[in-house]
């Protein structure tokens, strides 16, 4: 907190005894204690290293090999022999697409992912399709994550017990949800061993199961020979491809959750674009190795569908067939292990959606696409009003599809490559575009094309396959996501042109200097505490009131603001710093002009990330200062009210109202009337 030369900082202010409600502390409890904002350790405390974001992001990816490999391998029937050329084709894809997104790391070092490089390239248009698919791909993420690891869970126990699966999903959605409103940090530590034992337990299926086929070498490859003589001849050599490009477009799944680290870079310790690219590096090559030797491992082991189990668990249960140590029986406990550090690792997996929806969300609503307050950070610098809505919508999508993870996984496939080919299409605009500047230009044009046309193929090739079988909704629910969003904005537009006309008839006020002396401010003489935000028709507005209402009565006028963090100005420690001085900035210009309007000013000022609280404690302790003092502030008022105001529009001056009257300190809402 700070305070202009004439008054006195109100730090020292005492709190009142009641200040701390039963809920308060409840909220405390469960999600945490504030941060302190002037730590210059702050950002370091919250942000992740390459290890900890690839645990946190990658955890979405890795969790698609216990279904994207699957599905693939089943749709080549009877011509598993082309499972080599599968797996070569799924690592592929999977690092041509990761290194396209490492360039948009490089290009965006504070995140947006797929929604800032369509919206440069595009414009708002593309900008807004890409963001809300995300926003909706990311509930859906949390939602068929968490189902796919209560049906994993369900599938140990006896039927009777299947009533309880979603009760058990939606408490696990709460468990996650409390985990990153107290921090994204402090839940992917929490998540990290869960996260190992999948690793651990996948790397002795891949490598153990690789190695003891070693001597098997040339059986299969002539196997994989005849295989591809007889398709060739039963198929053709075209029926053949499009037999392999269908499988390939199946597994889908196996490639989302990719894009997650160019969303969440927000999230990473500096250096930001480095620590990005090596957890894309990590999330790529573990990806790529976990899905394609798996792949390679049904062909070795010769896996078959089994009816009422996975791939995986037909593999797994093939590999340790036979283990024991004496009476011990390894092979039991190992399949036992590994299945369950998959079922898992799906619930950890929900973490990319609640790290990186709400992140998308923030970047949508500073452009004003989304209400903005899901651009505010809570004390524990999380977005936790998007991390409510992510909750809240998936579980709408647990209960509507009853948990079933067929249905949630078609619906969620399409908006990733919606996406996916979005952001592809952009990047090759981009190397078009600075082909005079960039030596390079053409072999990233390659990439990002060869990107670009693998993801418009499993694109088109998914929507033709599932849109009868739910793609459809997904499409409903994107169409009317995005006509919500543009309502929004128009509307955020028409606002900011009717203050701009408030400013424009604002214009002729008398000259910010005055002759003579300095005024002099006197705190035993009635104070008008007058709440403002940036400079602007709102605040001079509310200041002309006082004025109007008031002649003559108020001798001193002490303007207060809070500077909000959001995700929009907090971009690191310094940004701290560079708020204070715009508000410090914003205040002595009102100062200037109730000087020149014959009053003596000061201001006091205080950061922040919720306006109402930070406001509150101000003046709690200025009316204990200034004995004659009399709070006011601006509200925007619309000639026509709606419901919907309240979602978009802050209710700081009312709420602040409300919490002061209570224990019976004045405060006055000034109207200012927009049409």
């Amino acid at each position: 907190m700070s305070s202009g030369a004439t008054p006195g900082p109100a730090d020292d202010a005492p709190t009142p005894a009641n200040s701390t409600t039963r809920s308060q502390r409840l909220k405390r409890l469960l999600f945490g204690g504030p941060l302190a904002l002037g730590d210059p350790r702050l950002l370091h405390r919250i942000s992740l290293g390459a290890f900890l974001a690839w645990v946190g992001l990658g955890a979405d990816g890795l969790s698609s090999s216990s279904y994207g490999p699957d599905e693939a391998f089943r749709a080549l029937g009877e011509h598993t022999y082309l499972a080599v050329l599968l797996a070569a084709a799924t690592a592929f894809t999977v690092f041509v697409i990761s290194y396209s997104y490492s360039k948009i790391i490089e290009l965006f070092p504070f995140g947006g992912g797929g929604y800032a490089v369509a919206t440069k390239f595009f414009g708002n248009p593309a900008g807004v399709l890409s963001g809300t698919a995300l926003v909706v791909d990311y509930v859906l993420t949390i939602a068929v994550s968490v189902a796919g690891g209560g049906e994993a869970v369900f599938s140990f126990v006896p039927v009777r017990y299947q009533a309880f699966k979603l009760p058990l999903e939606f408490a696990a959605i709460f468990v996650l949800m409390v985990l990153n409103i107290r921090g994204v940090k402090e839940s992917v530590t929490i998540l990290l061993p869960l996260f190992l034992l999948f690793v651990a337990t996948h790397l002795v299926l891949i490598v153990g199961g690789v190695f003891s086929h070693i001597g098997r070498i040339p059986e299969v490859v002539g196997e994989v020979h005849d295989g591809f003589a007889h398709g060739i001849a039963g198929l053709g050599a075209w029926g053949l491809f499009l037999l392999l490009i269908r499988a390939y477009s199946m597994g889908s799944g196996t490639y989302t959750g990719i894009e997650a680290v160019s969303n969440g870079i927000g999230i990473m310790r500096e250096p930001r674009i480095a620590t990005g690219k090596r957890t894309m590096a990590y999330m790529a090559g573990s990806l790529a190795f976990t899905a394609g030797g798996i792949i390679l491992c049904y062909l070795l082991f010769g896996v078959s569908p089994v009816e009422g189990k996975t791939m995986n668990a037909v593999l797994v249960e093939t590999f340790a067939r036979g283990w024991s140590l004496g009476p011990l029986p390894l092979g039991h406990l190992f399949v036992i292990v590994t299945l369950s550090s998959e079922a898992v690792l799906l619930f950890v997996a929900a973490q990319a959606g609640f790290t990186d929806g709400p992140r998308v969300m923030a970047n949508m609503a500073v452009h004003s696409w989304h209400p903005h307050r899901f651009a505010a950070l809570s004390h524990r610098l999380t977005m936790h009003d998007g991390v409510l809505l992510m909750s809240g919508g998936s579980m709408a999508m647990l209960l509507y599809t009853r948990g079933r993870v067929s249905d949630l996984v078609v619906m969620y496939s399409i908006n990733v490559f919606l996406t996916f080919s979005l952001s592809q299409l952009a990047m090759c605009r981009h190397w078009i575009l600075v082909r005079n500047e960039e030596s390079a230009w053409r072999k990233r044009l390659a990439i990002h094309g060869t990107g670009l046309l693998l993801c418009v193929s499993i694109l088109a090739i998914t929507i033709a396959e599932k849109f009868r079988v739910g793609g459809w909704l997904t499409l409903v629910i994107t169409g009317s996501a995005i006509v919500l969003c543009v309502v929004i904005k128009r509307h955020y537009k028409q606002t900011y042109a009717a203050l701009a006309l408030l400013e424009k008839e604002l214009g002729d006020l008398p000259p910010s200097s005055r002759a003579g002396g300095p005024l002099e401010f006197d705190i035993t003489k009635p104070t008008a505490i007058l709440l403002v935000g940036s400079y602007g028709g709102l605040g001079v507005h509310s200041l002309l009131n006082i004025h109007r209402v008031f002649p003559g009565y108020f001798h001193n006028v002490l303007f207060v603001s809070v500077g909000v963090l959001d995700t929009g100005n907090f971009k690191g420690i310094d940004c701290v710093k560079d708020l204070e001085q715009k508000v410090e900035g914003d205040l002595k210009r009102y100062v200037a002009l109730a000087g020149s309007l014959g009053w003596p000013a000061a201001y006091e000022m205080a950061l922040g990330t919720e306006a109402v609280e930070q406001a509150e404690a101000l003046c709690r302790g200025l009316t204990k200062k200034y004995p004659r003092a009399v709070i006011f502030a601006g509200k925007l008022i619309f000639r026509r009210e709606r419901w919907y105001q309240r979602l978009l529009h802050n209710e700081t001056a009312f709420a602040v109202q409300r919490r002061l009257q209570l224990d019976g300190i004045p405060m006055t809402v000034l109207p200012a009337r927009l049409s």
